[in-house]
């Protein structure tokens, strides 16, 4: 039997294919450990030089803090601006035409809630009272308040989640009133015994009398809440020919809310909104209509560009220092892109490092505020931190393109200059 031997060639081939993934993994192996050899460098020069260290992630820990405290402040007001639209939380608001917020309030005529209650697809309408009022208290002194009338057969619209004393049922007892919780040091008798179920106070030269507490965010005014059924709160009023706020509408099964509340519009001639559309409307008013996003997107801008300012210094001092280690890698055959990677990566380590500490200061600092119970407004929705990562990144970008371009310039010969 003759047996065929392999030609050089195709021996020769068989070598070469196997020769080429080998030293293409060994390639890659030493390429990763170049890189990491040279990244733990950049690691051991940023935290070397302890003073530059610690002033870059101060500058950057100030910037983090600053955009999420000033930017929490800022949500928590816009969301006391809505904060009485999500406690009723019904799908529909009927409302004059020129409302332009929640307290902005422009009252209707009782008519126009049976008119509501006519148009198909209306599951039910209820009315809603919402106005400024004052109590007088036993002390002699006097409180603006919140007032706010329900339904007094359904009491629709009440937030009785949020019922931490009472019961719904004992608003259909004389002069009964709910309050919100922090409403209770303001409507006390003296300074030392806040107000409790079965304490008492005047509205109009009228008894009321607290039957219940919720615990409820208080809106943009911070004003007592004061809460009890639709006629009982109009006699807590001065007469007058209109005392309907609002008309809260539901639709029935199967019917949109939006074509409802175009129905509605078309038909009365007042504005109808769904839950979402008005409290875009409102927080459009306030955003457009108040310098509040100014104030606070000029504190923001002044913290981001102070820690940009003194990371940026701070950074091109470091690498500055450092040349003389960085022509010394171009020398040994290193290349600008890797050097890059160095500063880069010496930046998001502070970057990342002042980060952190600055959103958990402002945590922290929101957290002592909510258990101290003061008025400051302070919301950190989950987009916040989001955002204040992007901003710190950018600073870092920014604070190391000066000595990016340095490095990048920078001649080998310069290790062996004095």
């Amino acid at each position: 039997m003759n047996r065929t031997k392999p030609s050089v060639v195709s021996a020769g081939r068989l070598r070469y294919t196997k020769l080429i993934p080998i030293t293409y993994e060994y390639g890659t192996l030493l390429l990763e450990s170049v890189l990491s050899a040279m990244n733990r460098i950049a690691l051991k020069m940023l935290f070397g030089d302890r003073l530059k260290f610690f002033t870059l992630v101060a500058g950057l820990t100030f910037s983090a803090l600053l955009i999420t405290q000033q930017g929490s402040i800022f949500c928590g007001l816009l969301k006391r601006f809505i904060v009485a639209i999500e406690n009723t939380n019904v799908p529909i608001w009927v409302m004059d035409p020129e409302n332009r917020f929640i307290d902005d309030v422009k009252p209707l005529q009782e008519t126009d809630l049976y008119r509501i209650r006519s148009i198909g697809g209306v599951g039910w309408a209820m009315p809603y009272l919402k106005r400024l009022s004052q109590v007088q208290l036993p002390s002699g002194k006097s409180q603006n308040v919140q007032l706010i009338g329900y339904d007094s057969q359904t009491l629709i619209g009440l937030p009785t989640t949020a019922i931490i004393a009472g019961n719904v049922l004992d608003l259909n007892s004389p002069d009964a009133v709910f309050v919100d919780k922090k409403a209770l040091t303001k409507l006390a008798a003296n300074e030392d015994t806040p107000a409790t179920i079965g304490s008492v106070f005047e509205m109009e030269d009228k008894r009321a009398r607290i039957v219940g507490i919720v615990d409820v965010a208080n809106g943009f005014q911070s004003f007592p809440q004061v809460m009890t059924t639709y006629d009982r709160a109009k006699t807590y009023m001065p007469p007058q020919r209109k005392m309907l706020s609002y008309v809260l509408v539901s639709p029935q099964d199967n019917q949109d809310p939006e074509e409802l509340a175009e129905r509605i519009t078309k038909q009365t001639g007042l504005l109808a909104l769904t839950q979402e559309q008005y409290i875009t409307r409102t927080l459009d008013y306030f955003v457009h209509n108040t310098g509040i996003p100014i104030n606070f997107g000029i504190t923001v801008m002044l913290g981001v560009l102070i820690g940009a300012a003194v990371s940026a210094q701070t950074f091109y001092t470091f690498t500055i220092e450092n040349l003389k280690q960085f022509a010394t890698f171009k020398a040994m055959g290193a290349s600008s892109g890797v050097l890059v990677r160095m500063i880069l990566l010496q930046a998001l380590t502070v970057g990342l490092i002042g980060y952190g500490i600055g959103v958990g200061l402002a945590s922290l600092f929101g957290a002592m505020l909510l258990r101290a119970g003061t008025e400051l407004a302070y919301f950190t929705p989950w987009q916040l931190p989001v955002l204040c990562f992007f901003a710190v990144v950018i600073v870092c970008l920014l604070s190391s393109l000066l000595s990016i371009v340095k490095v990048i310039r920078l001649e080998p010969a310069a290790v062996f200059s004095s």
